[in-house]
């Protein structure tokens, strides 16, 4: 396994991580959960990835129930939790949602409860909250280090600005500022963290924990003939990600990603993770999987790391025709 630091900080979190969103709790039973957490974590994986949302909590059960038992030393994992959305989703009331120092306390305390830990080694928030003023949501999270219920606070989705504005807040009070971001990044989704973080990783040392490395399937090439059901992107209330990921170029571009793979001696998942883990500022790829022999191929991009020359990279870019143009100033 490779270690990167998570930004800034001295956190070493493995290349390739496991994230449960859409699977734990939810589209595989909790024996395929611990057996996909087991394989991660006998492959070097130290980082497991969670949120209140996630199956409306029951994700987080699922998880804190195999980490009971499978009895690994506390110290040799990571694992985070996200809040914004609340655990119950679009039936949340006014209080039990968002960012207010309430929600995030009261969040933490339910996500500790589920996952039947004593402290969350990442806190996220999930989504920004423009009805919440930054120097509380700030405050909250530092107040939360400072007692010892979260190691390091970061977040998901949220633009540079909204970043830099947290650290401004953080840096004018003297408190502990967001370590890492949570982005989509994959070969089809690139604008936010090759071009808008640009300046934040060398002015803050940002980190990266990226999600869908492999676009929602779609660089999987299981659509690449057509749509496939009992999948992800047919998941109800999954139409916002399938109307994005499914847009006839996308397909296109998996098609010829799939050929080049090929030749290459590569299949397109592999291609496609080892491809997000040769942009340097991304701390780790969160990998999700319904299938041990899934999971048990993706680990296979570490070792593919090592054809993606230069001269590669280029032919890809070729392919992909979507390199994200830098801001005019």
């Amino acid at each position: 396994m490779l270690y990167r630091n998570l930004g800034k900080s001295g956190l070493p979190v493995s290349a390739l991580s496991l994230g449960s969103w859409l699977t734990f709790g939810k589209q595989i039973d909790n024996g395929v959960a611990e057996e996909l957490m087991s394989i991660a974590y006998d492959q070097g994986v130290n980082f497991f990835d969670n949120a209140e949302i996630y199956a409306r909590g029951r994700s987080e059960t699922v998880m804190g129930d195999i980490l009971k038992k499978k009895k690994w030393d506390r110290d040799s994992y990571i694992v985070s939790s996200k809040v914004f959305f609340g655990y119950l989703g679009k039936d949340a009331k006014p209080t039990q949602k968002g960012l207010s120092r309430k929600h995030v306390v009261e969040a933490c305390e339910q996500a500790l409860k589920r996952l039947q830990l004593d402290y969350l080694d990442l806190y996220f928030c999930h989504r920004p909250d423009k009805s919440v003023p930054i120097e509380e949501t700030v405050w909250t999270m530092h107040n939360l280090i400072q007692q010892g219920k979260i190691l390091y606070w970061g977040t998901s989705e949220w633009s540079a600005q909204e970043i830099m504005e947290a650290h401004l807040v953080a840096r004018a009070n003297h408190l502990i500022g967001p370590t890492m971001e949570q982005p989509q990044y994959n070969m089809l989704v690139r604008q936010k963290v090759e071009v808008e973080y640009a300046q934040v990783y060398s002015t803050v040392g940002l980190g990266t924990t990226i999600w869908s490395p492999l676009a929602s399937g779609v660089l999987t090439g299981k659509y690449n003939q057509g749509f496939v059901e009992d999948t992800r992107l047919s998941i109800l209330g999954m139409d916002w990600l399938k109307e994005s990921a499914l847009q006839k170029e996308n397909i296109q571009r998996a098609q010829a990603l799939a050929a080049f793979a090929k030749e290459l001696g590569l299949s397109l998942p592999v291609l496609a993770i080892a491809w997000c883990l040769k942009n340097p500022n991304v701390s780790t790829v969160i990998l999700g999987a319904s299938k041990s022999e899934q999971l048990s191929e993706n680990f296979g991009a570490l070792d593919a790391l090592r054809l993606l020359t230069p001269d590669v990279m280029e032919k890809i870019e070729t392919i992909l025709h979507n390199r994200p143009a830098p801001p005019e100033y």
